[in-house]
């Protein structure tokens, strides 16, 4: 398993994506330096034991990538209310995260206006 000096900032990141929310791969990524949308699927691959919401964050489509576990991730999301249509996507504007609360940029070190350009990007506001 591979492992990245970012994974454990993408899994402080991810525990803050409420229940019934979703983010992309690349969402989670655009606001850990050095991390790519690859990282972050690497870090929820190996996420084990830790209480990390991995099944929260899907593919920038709107899906869950296929893989071995994705009925699992979809089960989970299904019972904490996120809808799929038939083709298996969800709305982004219903259930796609909106990002963290504005003090995580200045916990982090993150200029305030770099955090709301990045997340401004995001499907959800768009």
């Amino acid at each position: 398993m591979r492992q990245y000096s970012s994974f454990p900032q993408i899994y402080e990141l991810v525990k803050l994506i409420p229940e019934g929310r979703v983010a992309s791969y690349g969402m989670i990524a655009s606001l850990i330096t050095g991390a790519t949308p690859r990282i972050v699927g690497f870090a929820m691959a190996g996420v084990g034991a830790q209480d990390v919401p991995w099944h929260r964050v899907i593919n920038s489509a709107g899906k869950i990538s296929e893989r071995e576990g994705a009925d699992r991730q979809r089960q989970r999301l299904e019972e904490e209310g996120v809808v799929f249509s038939k083709a298996g996507k969800i709305k982004w504007k219903e259930f796609g995260w909106a990002g963290p609360e504005e003090d995580w940029a200045e916990k982090t070190g993150m200029e305030f206006f770099e955090f709301l350009e990045i997340t401004a990007k995001w499907p959800v506001h768009s």
